[in-house]
């Protein structure tokens, strides 16, 4: 097991293969085990919420795992006793109407983009409530375990506001009526109903939560890694895709991977 560095954040990573940075990000946990990486969202006090130190911090790091031949499979989780709670409404206030407020919300869609764009498989162990961009953060990932006492919710609307950015991946992956109902009711659901809805994938006690991810992660990890990325990349490009062009590209990735094992027996 391998801790970067001793829960202060302090990490290296790299975002690109030719170029290391090093910087502080005490908002995030980052820790190996074997060849899955554990990323924790480190602000407890404010149940990980989202702020624009958190939110490049994750983009930053899975951007960093994906490019590390040693990391096979990446887990998410929060400290303490939630997830996620979604962005951090007070900095949102100080961010006003201009272009810092453009400037963040570019950033949270790039963060939603990472997931299914990078190779490695994310897994989510969702130790807590995960609310607004929390639950975004939740559903977003690849798999996902949730604690029996956990919650799940959408509760923008009654701030006023629309859960806006996280409704694209929401509505890929629930019917649509369920996800109406989610983000216009904005009622939060335990762990069962989501599961039900295929909103996770696991329900288990919290002690067990982060290990049962991790286990999940590990079993990903040791598919070989061409057949990994190729499976993460067709299946996320053919969800979005008619029949007739899903299918063309499932023959397409055949060809390749076929081509691929050919070349490995040489």
């Amino acid at each position: 097991m391998t801790k970067k560095p001793e829960n202060q954040g302090q990490t290296t990573f790299s975002a690109d293969a030719k170029e290391q940075k090093t910087w502080s990000v005490p908002v995030l946990g980052v820790e190996d085990r074997g060849a899955v990486r554990i990323l924790t969202m480190n602000r407890p006090e404010k149940r990980n919420a989202l702020n624009a130190a958190l939110t490049q911090g994750l983009l930053e790091a899975l951007r960093a795992a994906d490019a590390d031949d040693a990391v096979g499979a990446i887990v998410l989780t929060g400290a303490g006793q939630g997830f996620c709670a979604g962005a951090d409404l007070s900095e949102f206030k100080e961010l006003g109407a201009g272009l810092a407020a453009e400037e963040r919300a570019e950033l949270t869609m790039q963060l939603h983009l990472t997931f299914p764009r990078i190779s490695k498989p994310i897994v989510s162990a969702i130790n807590g409530h995960a609310m607004g961009g929390g639950a975004g953060l939740a559903i977003a990932a690849d798999l996902a375990v949730m604690a029996e006492g956990a919650k799940l919710g959408y509760p923008e609307a009654k701030h006023g506001i629309v859960a806006a950015i996280v409704m694209a991946n929401l509505v890929r992956q629930v019917g649509r009526k369920a996800a109406f109902e989610l983000v216009s009711l904005a009622e939060p659901v335990d762990a069962q109903r989501a599961l039900q809805l295929g909103m996770v994938n696991r329900v288990v006690s919290l002690p067990e939560v982060l290990d049962t991810a991790v286990s999940l992660a590990e079993k990903l990890a040791a598919v070989k890694r061409p057949a990994m990325a190729e499976t993460k990349r067709l299946f996320h490009e053919v969800a979005d895709l008619a029949l007739g062009p899903a299918l063309e590209r499932g023959r397409d990735t055949n060809k390749r991977m076929r081509n691929f094992a050919q070349l490995g027996k040489k």
